[in-house]
């Protein structure tokens, strides 16, 4: 690529293991509209020109024919995979190990791909057009210098719930000059009527603050996390692959916080002010579709994305 714009990196390659399938090819819009031809939309409005699908091969396809060529009429699109087998020289496929290694490895897969600052989203996730604006102006001024400078779109708790069952979230702890201080993972959040709370333990529910800002995984890098990806993958393999072969991932947020914790990098922490929407569940489809056609009646959107 010769164009050094900023990139939009979108990780397809997924399967919702508690919603039941390629949840990143399901309709949802008014004119059978995926979100992630919503995220695409958004991005486009707001300046990005380039997207890289990071796809299974065994759903190129479909992918392709459902999602990918409608989008190739309007932006300049690449293909990436992430495989099981993609692992550098001299690594094998641990026995019985069946899914890929993880969101870090996912962005590692499209190292040959970006030359620019990039953002990494969810394929299944709505983000809305403001996160896309901050995102983008952002990242066209967003230079390395003594350290790395990463960027993170943060949404409040509270526009992120569903009321189908738990949720994970990332919530974010600042520094006061906006920059990320850490994460704190909460993976047993749920709506209730007196605000968000959260367990540990399964038993004993605490409160959190419902304006809280969480990671919904919307980053802003430049191509120097690459670098650092593909040092810190063989430490992965040789440890933590070894102890679980099976399960262990490599996960794009606990690279970013070892970057934070040895001081070689700062995350900015941009806050949206839109509602982000999410299938998690079967049962959360329905409330996505009613959703989006509001915000096509509102007229954010076009009735027909793609034939505006």
């Amino acid at each position: 690529m010769s164009d050094k714009s900023p990139i939009l990196l979108i990780m397809a390659a997924g399967m919702g293991s508690r919603y039941g399938g390629l949840k990143q090819m399901d309709p949802v819009g008014p004119e059978g509209e995926t979100i992630l031809d919503y995220s695409v939309f958004d991005a486009r409005r707001a300046g990005f020109r380039r997207v890289v699908f990071l796809i299974k091969h065994e759903i190129e396809a479909d992918f392709r024919r459902l999602v990918g060529d409608r989008i190739a009429r309007h932006m300049e699109v690449s293909y990436a995979f992430q495989e099981v087998t993609s692992l550098p020289e001299g690594y094998a496929v641990p026995e019985g190990r069946v899914k890929p290694y993880g969101t870090g490895h996912a962005v590692l897969c499209c190292r040959d791909l970006i030359d620019a600052p990039f953002a990494a989203i969810n394929a299944d996730d709505y983000y809305g057009p403001h996160a896309f604006q901050q995102a983008y102006d952002a990242l066209t001024a967003l230079r390395d210098d003594e350290k790395q400078r990463f960027l993170m779109v943060a949404y409040a708790l509270k526009n992120t719930l569903t009321e189908n069952g738990y949720v994970a979230r990332g919530v974010c702890e600042a520094n006061p000059d906006g920059t990320l201080r850490t994460i704190h993972e909460r993976t047993h959040i749920i709506a209730s009527c007196d605000g968000p709370l959260y367990t540990e333990d399964g038993e004993t529910y605490r409160r959190l603050d419902p304006d809280s800002p969480v990671s919904m995984n919307m980053w802003g890098f430049t191509p120097s996390l690459l670098t650092a990806l593909a040092e810190r993958f063989p430490a992965f393999l040789e440890n933590d692959l070894k102890r679980n072969p099976v399960k262990a991932e490599f996960f794009l947020p606990f690279v970013v916080n070892d970057l934070l914790e040895e001081g070689k990098a700062t995350v900015r922490v941009l806050r949206s002010e839109d509602r982000w929407w999410g299938v998690t569940y079967q049962a959360d489809k329905p409330q996505v579709k009613a959703a989006l056609k509001a915000l096509t009646d509102q007229g954010l959107y076009p009735p027909a994305l793609w034939e505006a």
